[in-house]
């Protein structure tokens, strides 16, 4: 986007290509199937071009498609976008008649782990068939997701938990299911908490979850548990779609067996991972073996992003970054037992450019380096702290016994490694010169090793 139309002033944009994919209730759909899990979705297809080009990509994501058909028109929703943003959307197609309940919907309800019934206020969620087999599971407490819509059906009752985002709560509650009291409360985080209340009691849901974007997520119930508060990691990229991956998340991990706060908790860190990896536009759908392990009981449940949110998020901001002319810093090591030398490397790693990447050993990578014994903490965790810190902006699990083949994806201007080498010696300044990048030397600071404090403690040296 370099030129103005000479009859208007509006841009010109040369169109470099285009990508379909499913939105909505496919997307959430498609998202689910990512993880490794086994999805069908129920919906309403018209007989056209564009819905038969849907129908394609969904099953090309590993999504079964239940189609009860529909009397009328695809909605395709087109964005044209340039330099990372979003310049215009525009819709076609108008929707039409939902077709009624069939045996196949009705089986993929009554066998289904979990539900998501993802209201784009069409229609299919208000159908008398599909709706009476959503109230026969939320009555014996099969695991429920329900995200609604303004112009959708009412959650039947007893869902496990529903998902307005907080313009929708404060429409929901604008007759007024928020008690005077509370009303007046204000803005923000006390208003989504009294409307999530509110609308829990109102739809004898057993959680309501009001989503706040970049503010995160609130969660409460009818009976005066919570309210519990989700901020969410602070990221820069395209939000399209990430309430899906909220919806869908929360779904997966519910279905997991863990509870409605572990699992709102594990989908606002995938909806922020989401949107930092480039959003809707840059997800990668398609079943990936090995990202879940679906039927596995579980009673808690990690709210950091998985591996596969943080490669992606990693690929995504060093793309970013080159794409605007910013310095991209990667270091990297097994960060066992983090402390204070790790930290000054970091932010002094931090200091040299724009963006910093953290390429973190794997556990099979820290016990070939360091001994059977190792690593005191696992990749998870250790991933979690790091990409907690203020000065990390990503993380990038590795298996290898050098990141040579993650600097190759992440291609950052610089790499800054802790140590008493010269920068000559490190085995990653060959990998680097590839495209011009540079490897330098970061004093440690002394005193300050995973090993020394491990022997101080085994010798009994700290209390």
């Amino acid at each position: 986007m370099e030129r103005l139309c000479p009859d208007a002033p509006v841009p010109v944009v040369d169109q470099s290509g285009a990508a379909a994919r499913p939105g909505g209730a496919g997307l959430a759909a498609a998202l689910a199937a990512a993880e490794g899990r086994e999805v069908t979705l129920v919906t309403a297809l018209a007989p056209d071009a564009a819905g038969e080009e849907l129908r394609a990509a969904l099953e090309r994501s590993g999504v079964e498609v239940v189609d009860l058909g529909l009397e009328g028109q695809t909605i395709e929703k087109a964005r044209i976008r340039a330099g990372g943003r979003s310049l215009l959307r525009v819709d076609r197609g108008a929707g039409g008649r939902v077709g009624a309940a069939t045996a196949a919907a009705r089986a993929a309800i009554g066998w289904a782990e979990a539900l998501l019934v993802a209201d784009y206020g069409r229609g299919v969620a208000a159908e008398p068939g599909l709706r009476g087999a959503i109230a026969e599971r939320a009555a014996t407490g099969t695991p429920m997701v329900w995200d609604p819509h303004p112009r959708g059906a009412v959650p039947v009752a007893g869902v496990t938990l529903v998902t307005p985002n907080a313009r929708e709560a404060a429409g929901f509650c604008a007759d007024g299911a928020r008690s005077p009291d509370v009303a007046a409360a204000g803005g923000g985080l006390l208003s989504a908490a009294a409307d999530g209340a509110a609308l829990a009691e109102r739809w004898s849901a057993r959680w309501v979850c009001v989503t706040r974007g970049a503010d995160g997520a609130v969660l409460c119930a009818a009976h005066g548990q919570g309210p519990y508060a989700f901020p969410a990691r602070v990221v820069s990229g395209d939000p399209c779609g990430a309430g899906d991956r909220f919806a869908a998340r929360a779904a997966t991990a519910l279905a997991d067996g863990v509870e409605p706060p572990g699992a709102v908790g594990a989908a606002v860190a995938a909806a922020s991972a989401f949107v930092a990896a480039g959003g809707a536009g840059a997800a990668r759908l398609g079943p990936v073996v090995g990202l879940a392990s679906p039927g596995a009981t579980q009673t808690t449940q990690p709210t950091s992003p998985t591996r596969a949110e943080l490669d992606a998020e990693a690929e995504a901001l060093a793309e970013q970054t080159r794409a605007q002319g910013g310095v991209l810093v990667a270091t990297g090591g097994c960060f066992d037992l983090l402390h204070p030398g790790h930290v000054h490397t970091l932010q002094a790693a931090r200091a040299l450019g724009d963006r910093l990447v953290v390429c973190l050993n794997a556990d099979a990578s820290v016990r070939r380096l360091k001994g059977a014994a190792r690593p005191l903490v696992c990749e998870e965790d250790r991933a979690a702290v790091l990409h907690a810190l203020g000065c990390v902006d990503a993380v990038a699990i590795f298996d290898e016994d050098t990141p040579a083949a993650a600097l190759e994806r992440l291609r950052p201007h610089v790499w800054a490694k802790g140590g008493d080498y010269a920068a000559h010696q490190l085995p990653e300044a060959a990998t680097l010169a590839a495209w011009g990048g540079q490897a330098v030397i970061l004093p440690f600071v002394d005193g300050r090793s995973t090993t020394a404090l491990i022997e101080e403690v085994s010798a009994g040296g700290i209390a």
